[in-house]
């Protein structure tokens, strides 16, 4: 993928700190006249004692949906924006520290859809905080 530094990637799962960050990509994106690119990262559940009733093409296909609602309110809103959409299977802290890797700017929500109410950062954000080789804004 070629380098584009203005690029401004935002993590996107449907949880109310993502929409957040979102909001706030958004307007930067916007500011900066920089494209925006959407990820989704999702990890099927493999551990003994789940009892799954989904298949990974469906729960893949309800991750890019997330996804394609996020970037559809986003042309709505901000038609001027050039967006990009992106659903991975991976773990979501290494899916965007990678897709940030050619982007300027990270931008994250202090907690997704896991973990535990009451932390100020989840593990996601602080993971791509440690690690992405860009600018990363976590939202509150």
């Amino acid at each position: 993928m070629p380098r584009d530094p203005a690029r401004v990637v935002v993590g996107v799962d449907g949880s109310e700190p993502s929409a957040r960050a979102l909001d706030w990509a958004v307007t930067e994106a916007a500011y900066r006249g920089a494209p925006l690119h959407l990820v989704t990262a999702w990890l099927f559940p493999m551990a003994e004692g789940y009892a799954l009733t989904a298949t990974v093409p469906q729960v893949h296909e309800a991750a890019g949906e997330v996804c394609e609602r996020a970037a559809d309110d986003v042309r709505r809103r901000a038609p001027q924006l050039r967006v990009s959409t992106e659903t991975v299977q991976q773990t979501p802290g290494p899916a965007l520290v990678a897709a940030s890797d050619p982007a300027d700017l990270l931008v994250v929500g202090s907690r997704g859809l896991g973990g535990f109410e009451g932390l100020v950062m989840g593990s996601v954000s602080q993971y791509c905080a440690r690690h992405a080789s860009c600018t990363v804004v976590v939202v509150r």
